[in-house]
């Protein structure tokens, strides 16, 4: 078998985008990049980081661009991850 085993991820789903000043929930692993450092489409900086749509980013300056375009931001370019489902059916943290 030829080439790399590394396979093209398709992006994934987006979740909510935080207001001006917030910070951005991006614990899905699919956020880092192992194999790969591009230039920070903001900063130029090396960075293993990307976005929902793959775009190389650091989180610091998605963060930043948000609070500096709030307007442009509500399009979703950057964005939260889904919030995650509960694990239990029951009544969560009420006993």
């Amino acid at each position: 078998m030829t080439g790399s085993a590394r396979t093209t991820k398709p992006p994934f789903e987006p979740g909510l985008i935080p207001a001006p000043g917030q910070l951005l929930v991006w614990r899905d692993s699919r956020h880092f990049d192992r194999w790969q450092d591009l230039p920070c489409t903001l900063c130029g900086q090396p960075t293993p980081m990307r976005s929902h749509a793959e775009e190389p980013v650091h989180k610091a300056c998605a963060e930043t661009w948000i609070t500096a375009n709030p307007v442009e931001a509500r399009l979703g370019r950057f964005a939260s991850d889904l919030a995650p489902k509960p694990k239990s059916t029951g009544q969560g943290d009420h006993f």
